[in-house]
């Protein structure tokens, strides 16, 4: 076990404090780590004396200790807890720590070094994501106070597992709320184009497949979905037709492909993507018909020539990234699962996934479930779904529970 360090008073006495509004301590005694701007004593501690990205001390109006934390004046979480116990500021070492701690676990669940190394809050390291690919890790930093960090992450992504590479793909919508550039660099090492990836080889037959990394989507590749594409052999019939709609490189279409499915089409926007699909099937083995457009557009198409499928995969991009997009969000729901719907043969298997935070389960379940009143359908949710162990649920901070993934077997009225 790491020993803590000793009390440093001039490092806690060096740090400039960032003082709460009477009351406004109460979310973080209950675990969360944010703190926005209109819950900080501004006349106290005026959030423009702070640097993005500056650690501070946070204290309550009654000057009682809450924590260390990075700071963004300019942001609406105007500072992100990093450590709550006094004796540990925010240094080198406790990056090194919270890396450690996160790789011990991940180890504990997954048999060979594929999986989402940290994910942030839930890991202890707010902003920060890393992807593993065996030798070669793929990070994002999504906040000042991590963009300050990221010399320090790097060498502690070295030096706690030996990593050959580390290439930065900082170019997520998120850093434009902090006031980030968007980048894309290598840390170290030498980071290849595309990169092989497996899941689920503990026992049965592993899904492999290869991704691009600088030129991919997020990280390259979607480690969130790999218990629910796991679920998915279960519920294929025999020899039947897939269609997997927002596929990108195909991994849902591949699993179904191995698992006894007669034929599969994937769809995508991308043309890229639907390269990668080509080339994961014949890594496979498999054959995979690929298509070309929007999904609304494709699927409208399908059902008005008359093509049916036994089963129907969406795992669309986040329709819903602020709370306001929720009325829009929701109508893009109900007609994507409604189009879905209309290529669905009786008794087929509809498996409806949602990555937007804000669109909860129940609100998936409702836009599923108006879709098929629209167009006279009959549905059975099966089986719930969420993100794989890679990616925990911090208790405290709902932020961090955002997949979902119904089941649903569907029939005529």
């Amino acid at each position: 076990m790491t020993s803590k360090p000793a009390p440093s008073a001039a490092a806690d006495s060096d740090l400039p404090a960032l003082q709460l509004r009477r009351n406004e301590d109460r979310r973080l005694r209950a675990g969360h780590s944010w703190i926005f701007s209109n819950e900080v004593d501004t006349n106290a501690t005026p959030l423009t004396a702070f640097r993005a990205g500056q650690v501070a001390r946070v204290m309550t109006d009654r000057a009682q200790f809450m924590g260390y934390a990075y700071v963004n004046p300019h942001a609406l979480i105007a500072a992100r807890l990093m450590s709550r116990d006094q004796r540990q500021p925010v240094s080198a070492g406790l990056l090194r720590q919270r890396l450690a701690a996160a790789l011990e676990l991940r180890e504990s669940l997954y048999h060979t070094p594929y999986y989402r190394w940290v994910f942030g809050e839930s890991d202890g390291l707010p902003g920060l994501i890393l992807d593993r690919f065996n030798d070669v890790v793929v990070g994002q930093i999504a906040t000042a106070g991590m963009q300050a960090l990221q010399i320090e992450v790097a060498a502690a992504v070295q030096g706690v597992a030996g990593i050959k590479a580390l290439l930065w793909k900082n170019d997520g919508g998120a850093r434009k709320l902090e006031e980030l550039d968007l980048e894309i660099s290598v840390a170290f090492g030498e980071v290849p184009e595309t990169i092989d990836v497996y899941e689920h080889p503990r026992g049965g037959d592993a899904l492999h497949c290869v991704a691009p990394l600088a030129a991919g989507q997020k990280t390259g590749w979607f480690f969130d979905q790999a218990n629910n594409r796991a679920r998915l052999p279960r519920f294929l019939k025999p020899g039947g037709r897939v269609l997997d709609v927002c596929s990108y490189v195909g991994a849902w279409g591949v699993q179904a492909a191995m698992h006894g499915a007669g034929a599969v089409t994937c769809v995508d926007a991308s043309q890229s993507a639907l390269d990668f699909v080509a080339r994961n099937a014949a890594l496979n083995k498999c054959d995979i018909q690929v298509v070309k457009g929007d999904a609304f557009d494709v699927l409208t198409n399908l059902a008005d020539t008359g093509q049916r499928f036994d089963t129907v995969i969406l795992d669309p991009p986040a329709f819903i990234k602020r709370k306001k997009e929720l009325p829009q969000g929701q109508a893009a729901y109900r007609k994507l699962n409604q189009l879905a719907l209309r290529v669905l043969d009786p008794g087929g298997v509809l498996v409806s996934c949602s990555c937007s935070y804000h669109l909860s389960q129940d609100d998936l379940q409702d836009a599923i479930q108006s879709a098929a009143r629209h167009v006279d359908r009959f549905v059975q949710i099966l089986e719930v779904g969420g993100q794989a162990s890679d990616h925990p649920i911090h208790p405290a901070i709902a932020e961090t529970r955002y997949l979902k993934s119904l089941f649903c077997r569907v029939n005529r009225e």
